[in-house]
């Protein structure tokens, strides 16, 4: 059974309308994947300050700082 739409002076069969809808269904999905995406890129600035008040963090940043003071002695000797 063939289905046609007239809107105004264009008449689509039916199978033409859901080619150009699944067309459109498709460029709406490769959309909305860039727009998650692209959000992504932003992501890093939620993280700024997230360990401030954290005191394993600070330990572990001393610590890199020690092994970076040790490995600088090491090298200017």
């Amino acid at each position: 059974m063939v289905f046609s739409i007239v809107i105004g002076s264009l008449t689509m069969t039916q199978s033409t309308l859901e080619e150009r809808v699944s067309a459109i269904e498709k460029t709406l999905a490769q959309l909305l994947a860039h727009m998650k995406s692209a959000d992504k890129e932003k992501d890093w600035r939620s993280t700024i300050g997230m360990f401030a008040a954290d005191p394993v963090m600070k330990q572990i940043q001393e610590e890199g700082e020690k092994i970076r003071k040790a490995e600088r002695q090491e090298a200017a000797s």
